[in-house]
């Protein structure tokens, strides 16, 4: 006679436990975070105003003057910081400063005079 086989019932579903909670991904620092509206640029800026450094870069927060706007799938302009360096910034970053442009002082064209 042979022996009859225990029959084998799986663990119900409901044994597993509480569902997880949900959390919200996080994105790690250390991942680029690219914004889609960069291409679009600023049209305000122009050649020759001062302008604000936003965004977190190594100028940001710094006051610059723009020497020169750049062309291209992201528009970008070349600004000189008030310590002097110079530097590519999209134009997206850069936001119009209220204070005046410094002029430098105009040499006296007549000889001589003062």
């Amino acid at each position: 006679m042979t022996r009859k086989r225990k029959v084998y019932l799986p663990p119900k579903r409901s044994s597993k436990g509480p569902a997880p909670v949900y959390v919200a991904p996080v994105t790690p620092p250390t991942v680029a975070v690219i914004n889609m509206k960069a291409g679009m640029g600023r049209g305000e800026i122009a050649a020759g105003m001062r302008v604000t450094i936003l965004g977190s870069g190594l100028y940001a927060g710094e006051s610059a003057v723009v020497e020169s706007l750049v062309g291209g799938v992201i528009p970008a302009a070349m600004v000189r910081t008030e310590a002097g360096r110079t530097r590519r910034v999209r134009t997206i970053d850069l936001a119009p400063s209220a204070r005046p442009v410094a002029q430098a002082p105009v040499a006296s064209a007549e000889p001589g005079g003062e």
